[in-house]
């Protein structure tokens, strides 16, 4: 996880499920970082991978999911920009509080 969040990655998820030490199945999340869960942006901002292991005392599954950043050219993750992110511009200074000078 901590090379996933040193290559510029918005957030990091690790689910570890099976039999991992006892007779019992349990399931570990890992969690690291901001990661959306609902909408058009999890499709495009978060890469999924699942995958099945064959251990002796039986399987175990992996499910690991890595949000993105943007990226304006598009090469290290969307260039789309995130709906939820919000950008505060300072205003305008206002005409009635100048001073005008009359000549």
């Amino acid at each position: 996880m901590r090379f996933v969040m040193e290559s510029e990655a918005r957030g990091c998820e690790v689910i570890v499920s099976g039999k991992l030490r006892g007779a019992r199945a349990k399931a570990m999340k890992f969690i690291d970082g901001y990661m959306v869960k609902t909408g058009q942006p999890r499709q495009t901002y978060v890469d999924q991978a699942t995958r099945h292991v064959k251990l002796r005392q039986g399987m175990l599954g992996l499910k690991v999911a890595i949000m993105l950043p943007h990226d304006p050219s598009g090469r290290m993750g969307p260039k789309e920009i995130q709906p939820d992110v919000v950008q505060i511009i300072e205003p305008k200074e206002d005409i009635s509080k100048r001073t005008v000078a009359v000549v």
